[in-house]
């Protein structure tokens, strides 16, 4: 069986189709004692895994899913062999789908990893990528017909899995990310993720897990407006709960099917369920959606993306094209024309760039371009480099601008979503090396007409070097939905027709090509006076002309107002939005205007007043300014406890405040954390003993309960902990009830903090409360909290406290603790 040619064809039938259901809650119901590993217990109970599968064929599932969530190295158990697992688990869901007696396909489940990659952790995109690719191995191996990359909630991660499912086979690919409340746990929108899975060219875009079917409803509707792919949903049964000692999904097969099956209509062409949902469901789901399959008409593809191209942060989407502002891309991180930038980059520093970067977002920029491409410059090594640095301070999308394709491909693995690369010409060779990378990191790039040593002057002459390119990317699978078209400004002093030869190519590109389109504005006026006036004037003839967007200085006030009133005048701006707001106090010749540009801007690291400095490098989350800081601070003889209490303190509580406000997300938060453990790592041996007590609040014992190998959610809570001045006490992962108390006891621990991320483990966080009573010590706390824990879970076990993040968990500590 041909897989790919099978499934695919089949979803473009019309036909709605059907995943299975939750597998870890159908496996504890049939005998996963809790606390056990289920990947342990599928190898030794193969046919209840076997009948699992079975009983959602004959529900009525179009899809089964392999039970191989954990199957990866970093969760699996000791002396478990990635591939060889991955296998049997495949085998075991292709003969139930073989034998069903009708069509049935067999996804091959690939779960999160659990760790982050860099610059948020410490794992490389190398390191990742080689151990799902031991996984997709033993997938394929076992004879699955997709992939089904399921529960991610960082698109770096995402990106790592399609790329390792790209090495060894072409499988369709279905992407699934977790949301709650329209956000993944990295500040992912739907329509973000949306964008950046589609540049991936995954087959399927999804969500599941973390809701219900009510609860993800404005997920569906946001996703089925923005995906250009068909949509799989797959919600839970509701939120779980406690009963007598067992977790319950409270939302029967009717009720699931009734809410679930409104997807459908919507325009999903995919259906299915997650944790919680039984055989019952799905065939419940099934029934009810037939009945609805003669109204329904569902397109191939829901939304349509020609003539534009997307560009994302985790947590910004730029547009480029197909009605769009025009897209200004910062030029200033260039070392050409500049000395000083060019020694540092030879030097290997980079605080010119980082200072470059602060100033072109100050003024509004949406995305920057960045060349490290310096004299005695490593750019392989300062590339990736600089990129981890902007990536990690500030959430706007950049523009990778180098030749070096080792030095790309470095800097794509640390990017979070979709980058653009500039540029790829018609260079021979060029194409046929870097536009598969670009293909395998979903990452846009700019098609420059350009084919040996001369500049082709004539709009024909480039049209013709454009179309020979776009030929030889569509024999190389490269589709159009990532390119932007370079259209050459050249310089109007040496050639009198440059302009309009532009605008004529600018014009072709737009209307007969679709295609969006993008110049570096500067070289137009090269030689002549006045050249900011040359450059506004030329970009508003241009956006006329139809140009999506335009390599610049934002420094330049003449072209941002250009940029603003073309945007406007070409109906770019509904109601004049951006327009009224940035120039309402407009006067000729003047300066004293807001941002032309529609993005919102970005903190960038200038400080208001001196004193100010201290709170806003830890709110900015500059964990290697911090330092200086303080040492200047000590020297100008501020005391230890004085800058903890007066600037550290506050300015944590206030990244709090903004992660609450949903202004600030995860990326954001563990950068603050951990420029506020640096400092406080810097002070606390400077506190006096007086000091050092009152600046440390109790102990607290942290753990994930036992049978959860999952602790990225305890680690950030610890992290904040401790920048709070909590004692922290990490026992790590998977621990025992008893390990837990005897260490709350002998450290003399006031609160024990519990987490746990699967709906088969949770359950152990009793063992804990119940242990501390059988042993009289009622007076240690138990805060708890999880993806899947709930404040209704937390009470019915009888924890004293429940905290759905690392921030609210900084607040019920206190309360408990009496801090």
């Amino acid at each position: 069986m041909n897989g790919k040619r099978n499934f695919l064809q089949t979803l473009t039938e019309g036909r709605i189709l059907f995943f299975d259901g939750g597998l870890g809650t159908m496996l504890q119901a049939k005998g996963l004692p809790p606390g056990v590993s289920p990947e342990l217990f599928s190898l030794e109970r193969p046919e209840i895994v076997h009948a699992v599968h079975s009983e959602y064929a004959l529900a009525g599932a179009d899809i089964l899913t392999t039970n191989t969530f954990g199957g990866n190295s970093f969760k699996l158990p000791d002396g478990v062999n990635a591939t060889d697992f991955n296998r049997r688990m495949a085998e075991l869901a292709r003969h139930a789908a073989d034998t069903s007696g009708r069509l049935v396909f067999v996804a091959g489940s690939i779960g999160p990893s659990g760790k982050f990659l860099r610059p948020l952790g410490e794992l490389s995109f190398e390191e990742l990528a080689a151990a799902y690719t031991e996984q997709i191995r033993g997938l394929v191996q076992g004879g699955v017909d997709l992939l089904q990359v399921e529960t991610q909630f960082d698109l770096t991660e995402a990106r790592a899995v399609v790329a390792a499912a790209r090495r060894i086979c072409d499988l369709p690919i279905s992407v699934s990310m977790t949301y709650e409340n329209c956000l993944t746990l990295t500040g992912s929108t739907p329509e973000i993720c949306s964008a950046t899975l589609a540049n991936l060219g995954v087959d399927i875009i999804a969500a599941n897990c973390s809701a219900g079917p009510e609860e993800m409803r404005e997920v569906a509707e946001r996703l089925l407006a923005a995906s250009p792919a068909p949509v799989l949903l797959q919600p839970n049964a509701g939120l779980p709960e406690l009963l007598d000692g067992q977790t319950v999904f409270r939302l029967g097969p009717e009720k699931f099917a009734a809410l679930t099956a409104a997807f459908a209509r919507m325009g999903a062409k995919m259906l299915g369920g997650c944790c919680g949902t039984t055989p019952a469901h799905i065939r419940a789901l099934k029934d009810t959606t037939r009945t609805l399959e003669a109204e329904l008409s569902i397109p191939a593809a829901a939304v349509h993306t020609e003539g534009r191209v997307c560009l994302s942060s985790r947590s910004r989407l730029v547009n480029i094209g197909a009605g769009a502002p025009l897209c200004f891309i910062g030029e200033r991180i260039n070392p050409t024309g500049k000395k000083a930038f060019s020694a540092e980059l030879a030097a290997g520093e980079l605080n010119l760039a980082m200072r470059y970067a602060a100033e072109q977002l100050e003024a509004g920029v949406p995305v920057l371009d960045v060349n490290v491409g310096a004299a005695l410059a490593d750019e392989e090594a300062l590339l990736p480099l600089l990129v981890a640095k902007l990536a990690a301070a500030y959430e706007v999308p950049l523009s990778l601008d180098s030749a070096h394709i080792g030095a790309l491909k470095a800097a794509l693995e640390v990017c979070p979503a979709s980058s653009l690369i500039n540029s790829i010409s018609g260079e021979e060779g060029k194409l046929e090396h870097m536009g598969p990378l670009c293909l395998d990191f979903g990452a846009p790039f700019i098609l420059l007409p350009l084919k040996g040593g001369q500049l082709p002057e004539r709009a024909a002459d480039r049209i013709k070097i454009l179309e020979a390119l776009l030929e030889k990317a569509e024999s190389l699978r490269i589709p159009r939905r990532l390119m932007l078209v370079d259209c050459l400004a050249l310089a109007v002093s040496s050639q009198r027709e440059a302009a309009i030869e532009c605008l004529s190519f600018i014009r072709y590109c737009s209307e007969h090509l679709k295609l969006p389109t993008v110049i570096g504005l500067s070289n137009v006026s090269f030689g002549l006076p006045a050249r900011e006036l040359l450059n506004a004037h030329f970009l508003t003839l241009a956006a006329g002309a139809g140009l999506s967007a335009c390599i610049a200085n934002p420094s330049n006030l003449r072209v941002r107002e250009a940029a603003a009133a073309a945007d406007l005048l070409l109906g770019r701006d509904a109601d004049a939005a951006v327009f009224i707001p940035a120039y309402a106090d407009w006067k000729p010749h003047t300066e004293a205007t807001g941002h032309a540009l529609h993005q919102a801007r970005s903190d960038t690291g200038k400080f208001s007043e001196p004193e100010d400095a201290l709170k806003q490098v830890v709110l900015q989350g500059l964990r290697e300014a911090i330092l200086p800081l303080l040492e200047g601070a000590l020297a100008a003889g501020r005391a230890p406890l004085e800058l903890i209490t007066r600037e550290l303190i506050p300015a944590i509580t206030e990244v709090g405040a903004r992660y609450e406000r949903r202004e600030y997300f995860l990326p954001q938060l563990l950068r603050s954390a951990e420029t506020m453990q640096t400092a406080m790592a810097h002070l606390q041996p400077l506190l006096k003993e007086d000091d050092a007590g009152a600046a440390k609040k109790c102990r607290v014992v942290m753990a994930t309960v036992e049978g959860d190998i999952h602790d990225i959610g305890k680690n950030i809570v610890n992290l904040m902990l401790n920048n709070h001045g909590f004692e922290v006490i990490d026992l790590g992962k998977d621990v025992k009830a008893s390990a837990i108390v005897d260490a709350a006891i002998s450290s003399g621990a006031c609160l024990i903090g519990l987490s746990a991320l699967m709906t088969t483990t949770m359950v152990r966080m009793r063992d804990t409360i119940e242990l501390l009573r059988e042993r009289g010590l009622e007076h240690i706390q138990v805060m708890v909290g999880g993806a899947v824990v709930t404040a209704e879970f937390a009470a019915s076990i009888g924890a004293h406290g429940f905290a759905r993040d690392a921030v609210e968990a900084v607040r019920v500590a206190g309360e408990l603790s009496g801090g």
